[in-house]
């Protein structure tokens, strides 16, 4: 069973993966508008790594016995500007919930719950991963510019993204 305190931080979180979804929903639509269906795709496809997230953090309320707050989603931005600023943007997004996690796992340690801090360490092994496939990215976005050959190509290869790895059943 989780306290009270540590509850709230959880559903708090929910909610921010759920913005976090939502926002990759508007940037891939964003992309869409752009004419650049692998960026598109690879941000659709960070929408549904986000949605399991958040299952996997609802489940996990759930399962300690918690109560679920669902809150209202703040809305993204619909433009984001050139594939460039799209992706410098996912990296300060992605640092920002770094941090979130990093503070969960504090609350976690100083509340001595063993057993979020276990679970949180996925998220925070997660982090490490999703701000390297960005930047990943971001380099060749900084070498080829504004050259539309090289975002082409980077578009292509951003098209063979295919759907996250399904989370084990609980």
């Amino acid at each position: 069973m989780i306290s009270k305190k540590m509850q709230d931080a959880l559903n708090e979180q929910v909610n921010k993966e759920f913005y976090s979804a939502y926002m990759y929903l508007a940037m891939s639509a964003y992309c869409n508008t752009l004419g650049l269906p692998g960026f598109a795709n690879w941000m659709r496809m960070q929408y549904e790594e986000e949605i399991m997230h958040v299952t996997k953090m609802y489940d996990y309320i759930m399962d300690q016995g918690g109560a679920i707050e669902l809150k209202t989603i703040e809305k993204p931005d619909q433009e984001y500007g050139t594939p460039l600023a799209i992706f410098e943007r996912t990296l300060e997004h992605e640092q920002l919930v770094t941090n979130l996690i990093h503070r969960l796992m504090d609350l976690a340690v100083e509340e001595r719950d063993y057993a979020t801090q276990t679970f949180l360490q996925w998220y925070v092994t997660e982090q490490v991963e999703e701000e390297a496939n960005v930047n990943d990215i971001l380099s060749p976005l900084r070498m080829v510019g504004d050259d539309k050959g090289g975002l082409m190509m980077i578009d292509q290869q951003l098209a063979a993204r295919m759907t996250p790895t399904p989370l084990p059943a609980k």
